[in-house]
């Protein structure tokens, strides 16, 4: 008497993992994912390691997670696998305020987003 399983929205041959809540700002979040979108699993984790940025540590995690899924949930090779897709959203923005002069207040804003990561195994041409 339970409900139908929902059928997988992935291809055969393709693993995601999704990270909620990062803090940081989708646009500053979107600049790291863009560099890795494209690129085999294994350039992508050395750019991420080497890279400046505060939030390429948990693209990094996001990506050995996606990678992870992969191999052990859909019995993909490793070896082959490359980064599909790298989407950045929007999540929850917390707001604070800061007195201003003459009894007014600005508004700060502290953006939140997510993170999907899809990877693909393609097959290398011969």
């Amino acid at each position: 008497m339970s409900k139908p399983k929902t059928p997988r929205s992935l291809k055969a041959n393709e693993a995601q993992a999704i990270t909620r809540s990062i803090r940081v700002s989708p646009s500053k979040l979107n600049l790291v994912a863009g560099t890795i979108r494209g690129k085999k699993v294994d350039k992508a984790i050395a750019e991420l390691t080497f890279s400046r940025k505060r939030i390429a540590r948990d693209v990094k995690k996001t990506l050995e997670s996606a990678i992870a899924n992969a191999e052990n949930n859909h019995g993909l090779d490793i070896n082959t696998l490359v980064v599909a897709h790298a989407y950045v959203g929007k999540n929850l923005v917390m707001r604070r305020f800061s007195p201003q002069g003459r009894g007014k207040v600005g508004t700060i804003e502290k953006y939140f987003s997510q993170l999907t990561i899809v990877v693909r195994a393609v097959e290398e041409a011969a």
